[in-house]
Formats: structure tokens, sequence, C-alpha cells
């Protein structure tokens, strides 16, 4: 509805408004035809639910930057509610939702409130195409766009996005009577934007080796770290890795929640046969050598395809012949007696492709020396690999990336990668502002992304620890914190690692300055190792804010390190940081070039009853 009549009064506009909410807000579709179910033009799956109860299925138009996505309910009752939310939260949560009175059923675009309770949104951007109820299950199709300019609705980007789900087991009256803490939703992550690009053509001569998990009972437990040990043939020569996609065995789509193999460091003349828990204090320790990611999955993702002319490496001199095998099962129904052949199916050639793609870790080095003060809603850290790296190791030409896998522990919410040349932003390699450590997969990239020599590439990562009482220093442990990007490129060059840290003299300069500053004259910052110093620093917003100041100015040491961990030659201490004096432009959505006038609404559709 559009008030054109500027000499309305309020109550006028009161009435028209609460009017339209009451009956037209809503789509009614209060009987449905039984039918066929949608046409199976949406090529993005998932489950929601542990039961499999509940199944989203979506397809991505750029051109009209836009989702259309249809949501199956096997057993639907009174309602359904499907949203998306910044962590996956109840709270401050865009909505969409079925309801029934027990008479009459609606749809709506809804919003929660920082309680949980929900209201109708009074600018309707879910539009509803289809609905149907067939034996397999009730059906809706609707469709979104990825930005609709309402403050009240999330936007769609390129990244994780926290789905929230649940189930309307009883009438609900009014939607302002519903909130979602009552309902118990679940939370599932997604990415729904992927690149829009064709996959390339497999090679004629393709192999296929399957790793998987030998049959395993599924522990009656709500998360499982599961590691099987796997060996290739002896003496296998080198193939190209071409392509990979999941095996999930039939029954477990909703529990095995995602996978990895990692190839164990090639100068391990054995690995011991294990198959166990990944945590098991039996676990072999040589399993903590394995650590080179040939392949990851997760719960909704597609098949991983190589560019045409590149591949990783499998056999052959300088490779090793362990593989181990990590599945993550989330059963938070304890189910039992559920057995698992889960894994990663690679594609392989004997034809070489021209180039040999390599796999670099950018960001932050592993060090106690980069650390999160305690009780901090947001704090940044970034990692630099520098244009003397790039300048010293990469050939005249550059190399070409073309995914990226972020990484960092549980305090980490938003990841990014951009590249830098002469001093300004001038490509994104890869962001995550919703990122999770729990979802974390290979992701093709829209665009292949050129690095030169001299070129620069910043990691950013955003922290979260208001819940901690100590400070979060760097390190392997999952209550420690990385910040790290496995950037996939090619043609594969010696340099496998490209990482900083601030300067250690620096560092103990910022312990001396603020131990004295809080009255302790006295500093061992000598002899305590950097951990212990930072555990015993009483912290503040003073001392956090000094900290992140220290961070962003202070000089650097670069580890550009060679395939061999030796580093390049070069004089990598007290590195200057990089000035970057220009930034992205934010990205623009179709409805910030005709957005709508603040306080109207628009009407969605009135389905009436088929046949009335």
């Amino acid at each position: 509805m559009r008030l054109l009549n500027r000499d309305l009064n309020l109550q006028d506009v009161t009435v028209m408004y609460l009017t339209t909410l009451a009956t037209l807000v809503v789509i009614l579709v209060a009987s449905f035809q039984a039918g066929s179910a949608p046409g199976a033009t949406l090529p993005y799956h998932i489950p929601l639910d542990p039961n499999g109860n509940l199944q989203l299925s979506w397809n991505i138009s750029y051109t009209q930057q836009e989702l259309y996505l249809k949501l199956r309910v096997s057993h639907l009752q009174y309602g359904v509610v499907l949203g998306m939310s910044d962590r996956g939260e109840i709270f401050n949560a865009d909505l969409v939702v079925l309801w029934s009175d027990g008479k009459r059923s609606y749809f709506g675009d809804a919003w929660s409130d920082g309680s949980g309770h929900v209201t109708l949104d009074s600018q309707q951007d879910y539009q509803l195409l289809e609905v149907q109820d067939t034996q397999d299950g009730f059906y809706l199709l609707f469709r979104r766009p990825f930005s609709t300019c309402d403050p009240r609705d999330y936007v769609i980007e390129e990244g994780t996005v926290h789905l929230i789900y649940g189930l309307l087991e009883e009438p609900l009256p009014a939607l302002r009577k519903l909130n979602l803490s009552l309902i118990h939703p679940g939370v599932q992550r997604v990415l729904l934007l992927r690149p829009d690009s064709p996959s390339p053509p497999l090679p004629p001569d393709v192999r296929t080796l399957e790793i998987l998990a030998p049959g395993i009972t599924i522990p009656e437990q709500e998360t499982t770290y599961w590691c099987h040990i796997y060996q290739l043939p002896a003496d296998m020569p080198k193939n190209h890795i071409v392509m990979y996609e999941s095996v999930v065995t039939r029954g477990n789509e909703a529990i095995v929640h995602h996978m990895e193999v990692f190839e164990c460091a090639p100068q391990l003349e054995n690995v011991p046969e294990y198959s166990g828990s990944c945590d098991s204090k039996m676990k072999p320790r040589k399993l903590n050598y394995c650590r080179h990611v040939l392949a990851a999955w997760a719960m909704g993702a597609e098949a991983f395809y190589y560019p045409s002319d590149a591949g990783l490496s499998l056999g052959g001199p300088g490779s090793s012949r362990f593989l181990r095998l990590e599945v993550h099962y989330h059963n938070p129904l304890l189910i039992t007696g559920r057995q698992d052949w889960s894994g990663i199916r690679l594609y392989y050639t004997p034809t070489l492709r021209k180039y040999d793609a390599g796999i670099m870790e950018l960001g932050l080095v592993y060090t106690p020396l980069m650390a999160i003060p305690p009780g901090m809603r947001d704090f940044q850290l970034t990692g630099y690999c520098t244009a003397k790296c790039t300048q010293t190791a990469l050939p005249p030409r550059g190399i070409n990336i073309f995914a990226s896998q972020l990484h960092t522990h549980l305090a980490g919410y938003s990841v990014r990668t951009v590249l830098v040349r002469g001093g300004q932003e001038v490509e994104m390699v890869q962001e995550d502002k919703h990122f999770s450590t729990h979802y974390q997969i290979i992701r093709t990239l829209k665009k292949i992304v050129n690095v030169l020599p001299g070129d620069v590439l910043l990691t950013q990562c955003m922290y979260n620890t208001e819940e901690r009482k100590r400070a979060t220093v760097g390190g392997f442990g999952i209550m420690e914190e990385m910040c790290v990007n496995y950037v996939h490129y090619y043609p594969r060059t010696q340099l496998e690692l490209c990482k900083s840290h601030v300067d250690p003299e620096y560092l103990q300069k910022y312990f001396s300055f603020i131990n004295r500053f809080q009255g302790r004259e006295t500093c061992s910052c000598g002899q305590a190792d950097v951990t212990e110093q930072f555990t015993s620093l009483a912290w503040d917003n003073f001392s956090s804010q000094v900290l992140s100041s220290l961070y962003n100015t202070a000089p650097i040491t670069m580890h550009c390190n060679q395939s061999t961990a030796e580093l390049f030659p070069g004089d990598w201490e007290k590195q200057e940081l990089p000035h970057v004096t220009g930034i992205l432009p934010k990205t623009k959505y179709p409805c910030e070039s005709c957005r709508r006038a603040s306080g109207q609404s628009e009407s969605p559709t009135v389905v009436r009853p088929h046949g009335a």
C-alpha cells in the first residue's frame, strides 16, 4: 500500500496500516491442492534438522540479486519458522513464518526482538511463489533479495549463513503470540551464495580413490571427531587430483557434519594404523603430523573442482603414503547403533596437467605473541604477507588463487583476506562476516585472483572474548586462537607459508609500560614467558586499547617460508607494516537505488483457497 494522499490524517493512516497488517500483510493458504513437488530446478540442498524432517533447496540469480528457496517439511503440524541471524541466535533474527490459527494458515515476513518475541514485518520481502502438499511432504517455494534495505532484515552475502528453524506444534492465534524460545529452534550453517561458473569437464582417464570410515558405529554422544589412517599403494606414481566429492552413508546425511582428508608429513616413514576418536589419549602421536589439507567438505557443500589446467599432486616423490580422514559427527539426538562408511572420493588422473596446484598459509604465526584481551566484543588481529616476501618468492607472472579455507578457533567470528597493490585494496580474496569454526570448508572463489610479485596480502580476523576472564593467546589449542587462510593456487612455488607476528621486543615494551602504569614497578618481563605475562596483567579498557594500537603500528617479524620450512634468504625481522591508504568500496545492492520511503509498507498478494 502506498500513501499518495498527503491530506490523510494520522488516524486514517493508522487505521489503514492496521487493517493492512490484519488482513493483507499475510498470504492466505487455507487449503492446498495435492500435487507433485515443485520442479527440480534448485541445485543446492541441505537437511536442516537431525531427523531430516526439514530440507532446504535453493538456486541463485546473480542477475536479479535474489535467492529462490524451497522448504520441504515432511510432517507439518501448525506451521514452520525459517530464519537467519548473525550467529544463529533466536534474537534479532530475520524470519519467514508459516503459521495456522487452527482454521486458516498464513505466510509472512517477520523478525524477532532481543527477547525472541516475533513481530510481522511492515515491509514484506519474502514472496511466496508456490505451495504444495504432496505424499512426501509440504512444500513452500519463495524468493528473497540478497539485500532488502530493511534495517530488520539480514543481508545475504558470500560466506557462512546461520539458519535457524523450528516447527509449530500448536495453533497460533496471532503471530505476536510467538516467542522463538518456546519452540526450541535448531541451527544449521550453510553457504547460500555459490560461484556461478560451470564446472570443468573431467579427463577421460580419470580414476577414483575412496577414503572412507571403516563401518564404524557412530558414538552415542552429541559431538565426535573420528580419525582414520589410510595408506596409499606403495610406489604410487605422481597423479593430479582434479576433483573430489563427499560420500555420505545413506540415512546419515543429517549426522555427518563435515569431513577432511590430510596428508601426513613426507618425512614420516610409517604411521601406525588407527581408527578411533581424534581426542583419544590412545591416538598415536604421529597423527599430529598429518596436517596438510587435501580435501575438506561440510554439510551442504558441492563437489570441488580444480581449474582445467591445474591439479593437486597425489603420490610420487616428495609426497606421503599416509592420509588421515577426519569425520565430524553431530548426533544431538543421541541415536544409537548407526553405522557409517562416509568419507571423501578423490578423482585423479595420471595425465598431469600444465600446473601443479599448491596450498599456501597466510595470516598469523601460531604464537602467544599475538593475543586477544578478555571481555572484548570486537578485537582485530591482522597477519601480513608482505611485498618483500612476494617479490622474493613469486614468479614474474605471479600466482593464481582459485580457492581458500579460512580458519580460526572458537573466538573468531569474521575473517577476510584482501589483495593490496600500490597501497590500495584492489580485490577481495575471500571474506566471511559470519564465520564459524564449526563450518570450515575449502571454498571456490567467484573469480581467480592474480597475485603479482610485490603485492601484499592482508588476513584480518575479528574475535569476541566477552565471556572469557583471561587473555586468549595464539596457539594450537582449541581455547587458543589462530588467524589463517589456506589459499589454493597455481602454479605451485616454493613459498608455503607467508605469515607474520608482532616484533617481540616491542611487545616487551608494552608489558613494561602497562606494568608501570598499573603501579607494578617491578616487572618480571625478562623471566616470565609471554603467556604468563599476558595472564598476569590487570586487564581494563586502557590496556586492551594500547595492545590493539601496538599490533596496528609496531614492526613485525615475517615468516617467508619455503616448503622445506626454511626461510627464504633475507632479513625478515623488524619489518615495517605495509601502508594501506585505500580500501575497497562497499557492495551496492539494487534496493539502494530505489529505497522505499520510511514508514511505508508493502502489501503481499492474498492467495485464496483453490476452487474458491
